[in-house]
């Protein structure tokens, strides 16, 4: 078996130093020892020897040319930022529609040659751009949520069979506290209602958690969402376990259940936005003012618009597990307002208006 190129060189620089010392029969036998061993022409091996002799010359690699200059960057960190800063997986398929938008309505002053690269990054090289402005941004949650024992026994626990996921209008409602970290006096809350076939969220904020406050907001977003609400699943917090809550669903003949005591993830969806949205949006402060309460009802307006018809999510279509990994498959990213569109059971009318609003 041959030498390698690492072990021929290590014998030729071994050789080097005795053949700079060496009388000329002295270098004849060396070459025609190295010759051997390599299997090398004694020209070749001559020219191996004075070169392991001189001093080498490493030249710096010059890389690979650089692609992304700072101007597209800069116009990620915008776009990334208006979509309320999502994975490169769920940013990389809206960036076509998004980076048209921004230069239409001149909130992204960049010539077609950077546009045209923007919209070309693909997911990883997204994350890898965004890495250094992602690790700015560390939230922490609280859980404020006392449990409702009026109707329990009124108002079944959710379970799969009993909704249709597939259609819209089956949705998760959530409420956020806005305290600041302190407990006592009254605040502000937030109420989340979140479809689950196609993501469309929408939020209103209400002076306490009252079972009149709470369902008023509710009534509100119920006649704004796109679809009819066939279902509505809680957690068990008082303000949602209540005859409120339940007059106004069986009224209405819409299935009210609740999630399992203790089972956090059975609101998944709506948790998400609770951090995705209204974490994002109005962080941790404590809110606890009219002026203040008007202010996140007229933000909700204005985010109902940048969440149902531009921020990209996706859905999960299956988990496998291989030992003590779980691999996770989602379908390609898209916004609430394509899904809804899109979703077969809508009317040519319902589908006109929100292409209007769009």
């Amino acid at each position: 078996m041959g030498l390698t190129l690492a072990q021929r060189r290590a014998i030729t620089e071994t050789a080097a130093t005795r053949y700079q010392l060496a009388g000329k029969r002295a270098k004849s036998r060396i070459l025609d020892e190295l010759c051997a061993n390599t299997g090398w022409h004694r020209t070749h091996a001559r020219k191996a020897l004075k070169a392991a002799l001189q001093p080498r010359v490493v030249t710096a690699r010059s890389g690979r040319p650089v692609k992304y200059d700072d101007d597209v960057s800069a116009a990620l960190t915008v776009c990334w930022s208006v979509l309320g800063m999502p994975a490169g997986k769920r940013l990389a398929p809206m960036l076509s529609e998004l980076v048209a938008v921004l230069r239409h309505f001149g909130e992204l002053d960049i010539d077609e040659d950077t546009a045209a690269l923007l919209v070309s990054m693909s997911a990883a090289t997204i994350d890898r751009r965004l890495a250094g402005e992602r690790a700015k941004y560390r939230l922490r949650g609280r859980v404020g949520t006392k449990p409702g024992s009026l109707l329990k026994s009124q108002i079944p626990v959710r379970t799969w069979a009993e909704w249709d996921d597939a259609q819209p209008g089956f949705v998760e409602i959530d409420l956020v506290w806005h305290d600041g970290g302190i407990r006592g006096g009254g605040h502000a809350f937030t109420l989340t209602v979140t479809d689950i076939a196609t993501g469309w969220t929408e939020n209103r904020s209400v002076p306490d958690k009252s079972a009149k406050c709470v369902l008023s907001a509710l009534n509100d977003i119920a006649c704004k969402m796109p679809f009819p609400i066939p279902g509505v699943d809680s957690d068990n917090g008082s303000e949602f376990i209540n005859d409120h809550l339940l007059d106004w669903c069986q009224g209405r003949q819409i299935t009210f259940t609740r999630a399992r005591p203790g089972n956090k993830n059975d609101g998944c969806h709506v948790e998400q936005k609770n951090w995705s949205v209204v974490r994002t949006v109005a962080g941790y402060h404590r809110y606890d003012t009219a002026a203040e309460l008007l202010l996140l009802n007229e933000i909700w307006q204005l985010q109902s618009k940048l969440t149902n018809y531009f921020y990209p999510q996706q859905k999960l279509l299956s988990k496998t597990r291989h030992g003590a990994k779980v691999s996770k498959k989602h379908d390609q990213a898209t916004t609430p307002f394509h899904r809804t569109v899109d979703h077969p059971t809508m009317n040519v009318e319902r589908i006109v208006a929100l292409t209007r609003t769009y």
